[in-house]
Order: structure tokens, then C-alpha cells, then sequence
């Protein structure tokens, strides 16, 4: 059955099935599970039997492995890679942030919130937070940065960074 194992693993991600709110401590993984990782990061819809069989291992194996990934929080989640462009989201900018010391997680979930924020990092250097949002256009981003991120109180200052081309790098493997 094609894609079984990216639908039975999303599904016990999306139900919380195995999610107490404590991960277990992070195991090591052996070359088959980094083969059973890389395979999936290429095609989430990888059915069990094709994982089972380009990593020589039985159906029950790869389904157990599977499991245990998404049960220790390894693999996350199932998704689609987006052509942003064609999906009308056609201006991209990482966006920098100064924020207030210690708001980190107060500024994080105003972030999740703003439309078109693909993806928030707390980094070190010169500024304390990059964004990457995909929004329709310049208009949109003007919008977001000068009425949403800059209404954020604990937002002291922020730089955009327009993306003329961007590519998403394939899984090696």
C-alpha cells in the first residue's frame, strides 16, 4: 500500500499516540534507520514495503523502526516540500530580530502566529532571532514586517533580507 508508512506514523504524530510530553532520551540510530531516514526525507510516501526492501530488512522490521522514530521524536512529522512561487507566496525574506533579554518564548509564539512564517531560529551573533517567511508579495511583507513583527513589544529592532532565488536541497542519499 503506497505511502502507508508516512499516513499510519502522521497520523500517530498528529493524535499524539506514544506523546506523554517526555521524549525519551535520544538513542543512537545504526546505518538502517539513517537509510530508513534518508529514504523518507526524499519520499514521505514511501510504502513500507519499499523502505522494507531497499533497506533489506522485513516489512514488520522497517514498520517496528518506523514506529520507534516517530515514538522518540526523531522524525517529527510528514509534509510536503513547497514551490512557494507557484503556490502564490512569490516574495521570501529572512527577517533578523533584536529582542528583550529573556523573551524568547513569548516572542516565539507571536511569531508562529504571523502568516507565511515558515521558519523562527533563536541564534547567536548579531541579532538574537532569524525568520524566514514566504508571503504573496512586497506589499505583504511590508505589511508584516512594519504593522506585525514591529508591534511586538519585546521586538527592539529588526533587518529584512529580500531572497531573489532560494532552492531546497535535496536529502543526499
Amino acid at each position: 500500500m503506497a505511502g502507508r508508512s508516512a499516513q499510519v506514523a502522521s497520523e500517530q504524530v498528529a493524535e499524539g499516540q506514544g506523546d506523554s510530553g517526555v521524549l525519551p532520551p535520544p538513542r543512537s540510530l545504526d546505518a538502517i534507520d539513517q537509510d530508513i531516514l534518508r529514504m523518507l526525507q526524499a519520499d514521505g510516501r514511501a510504502s513500507i514495503r519499499s523502505v522494507a526492501d531497499r533497506v533489506h530488512v522485513s516489512r514488520a522490521n522497517a514498520y517496528a523502526r518506523i514506529n520507534r522514530l516517530v515514538e522518540d521524536g526523531v522524525i517529527r512529522g510528514f509534509g510536503a516540500r513547497v514551490d512557494h512561487q507557484r503556490a502564490g507566496q512569490g516574495t521570501s525574506a529572512y527577517i533578523t530580530l533584536k529582542i528583550v533579554q529573556n523573551s524568547w518564548r513569548t516572542v516565539r509564539e507571536e511569531l508562529r502566529q504571523l502568516p507565511g512564517a515558515s521558519h523562527i531560529a533563536l541564534v547567536g551573533g548579531d541579532f538574537d532571532v532569524l525568520l524566514l517567511v514566504h508571503v504573496s508579495d512586497n506589499r505583504s511583507l511590508r505589511e508584516l514586517v512594519l504593522t506585525r513583527l514591529q508591534a511586538i513589544p519585546q521586538v527592539l529592532s529588526t533587518r529584512t533580507l529580500l531572497v531573489f532565488e532560494e532552492e531546497d536541497l535535496e536529502p543526499q542519499g
